[in-house]
């Protein structure tokens, strides 16, 4: 059986070991895969969160977002309850670092967007399989977020996080999609 903390240690060397040149290369590849998705052209409202360490450079896509005029909702978490709701920001000045280091929406700065305006969530992860199962970063958050989001997902993924086999829990939600920097993988209908 496979342990999710030796896994997200493994992963997290695995990913300080990526020399800056790479991470900036690699993240603009995956991005440019995103743009010429046609779920990316249709969408109007994205939900992702805010990067940091060498997660996938969300920072540029957020950009990206505002240039094109689309809304970007980023997730505020209630670690009481282990949910979480999106709420809208319009520019990096509207977020605070609240927990576990995230930088999170300031409530009294944006307004809650209910997840049926979402059209397309990009779902982060450490590690993630071919069938779109992903191993976040233990707190659950995201999955019982998607159990009843019904529009597109996608994970965004350097290619040394793509794996086999993560242990799988009852309640894990697969995403739709995932893009690396070497292609889009399509994981379920």
């Amino acid at each position: 059986m496979l342990d999710k903390k030796v896994l997200r240690k493994e992963m997290r060397s695995i990913l300080a070991s990526i020399n800056d040149e790479t991470y900036q290369k690699w993240s603009q590849q995956i991005a440019n895969k995103l743009h010429e998705m046609s779920l990316w052209k249709k969408a109007n409202v994205i939900g992702m969160t805010i990067s940091t360490g060498r997660e996938v450079d969300t920072i540029r896509l957020i950009e990206r977002c505002w240039q094109e005029g689309k809304k970007v909702v980023v997730p505020k978490c209630n670690p009481k309850e282990k949910q979480m709701i999106f709420r809208e920001i319009r520019s990096f000045g509207q977020l605070e670092v609240v927990y576990y280091n995230l930088q999170e929406p300031i409530e009294s700065e944006t307004i809650e967007v209910p997840k049926e305006k979402i059209d397309l969530l990009i779902v982060p992860g450490i590690a993630y399989t071919h069938s779109g199962y992903r191993l976040g970063q233990g707190g659950g958050y995201f999955d019982r977020y998607l159990q009843d989001y019904k529009r597109d997902t996608i994970s965004l993924s350097f290619t040394p996080q793509i794996v086999n086999e993560l242990p799988l829990e009852q309640y894990d939600i697969p995403v739709k999609y995932i893009i690396t920097n070497e292609r889009v993988i399509k994981c379920h209908e």
